[in-house]
């Protein structure tokens, strides 16, 4: 509400480019700023647009989805090796194991910027321009 009471009009932000942006590991609103100073700790404010980050709250999603996508990969993956080749408990010890990781490892940041990118773009957690609720 504005200060004479009528709704205000915020602009539309674009969903799928908000978390395409996060996924590449920008700045869900410029998409030139860096989203990350480490691997899973995300900036406080972006160096270029100087959008506020240090309140976004990613917590659970992006190693659920993480582990829902590598698992349906490598689990499809393993059946369709099990198909064609008679691989022993080793062999397929020494393959799966490193695939789970490395797709783990890389999947994790893009989706975690993602869904900061999800979240500037609906307005969750403070992204509105209104201070967040507080959690009780």
């Amino acid at each position: 509400m504005s200060a004479s009471g009528d709704p205000v009009e915020l602009e539309p932000r674009g969903i799928l480019l908000s978390m395409a942006r996060g996924f590449r590991m920008r700045c869900p609103h410029c998409g030139k700023g860096k989203l990350f100073r480490g691997f899973l700790k995300s900036v406080d404010r972006c160096d270029r647009c100087g959008e506020e980050y240090s309140h976004h709250r990613a917590d659970d999603l992006p190693p659920y989805l993480t582990v829902f996508i590598v698992g349906h990969i490598v689990v499809a993956l393993f059946m369709g090796a099990e198909t064609w080749a008679d691989l022993s408990l080793a062999a397929h010890l020494a393959i799966w194991i490193p695939v789970t990781l490395v797709l783990s490892l890389v999947l994790l940041q893009p989706l975690k910027g993602a869904t900061i990118g999800l979240q500037w773009a609906i307005r969750m957690h403070g992204f509105g321009g209104a201070p967040a609720e507080a959690d009780h």
